[in-house]
């Protein structure tokens, strides 16, 4: 007979408790950020418009799953994707 194998469940576990190092450090990045961003605002707010123009294309690009394509060519066609609406901006 082969040995069961002993599957781990989180009951087995004695639930995790939050340390003292942890509530330091958590508070030591949080101090940390609010300084990062408090001295380069001017810096982050000037580079904001630019990122915003940045996010148009990769949105387009990334954002576009399988919906369709492109097809502009108004027939029809015997592919699989022919029985999807086609794309329209």
């Amino acid at each position: 007979m082969p040995p069961k194998i002993r599957q781990s469940s989180n009951d087995d576990q004695p639930p995790r408790r939050i340390s003292a190092t942890n509530i330091v450090l958590w508070g030591f990045l949080a101090i940390g950020a609010f300084y990062l961003i408090a001295e380069h605002r001017a810096n982050l707010l000037g580079w904001l418009p630019w990122l915003i123009i940045l996010a148009c294309p990769l949105l387009h690009i990334f954002m576009h799953g399988r919906h369709g394509g492109h097809d502009h060519r108004g027939g029809s066609s015997s592919s699989p994707s022919s029985k999807r609406p086609p794309h329209q901006h």
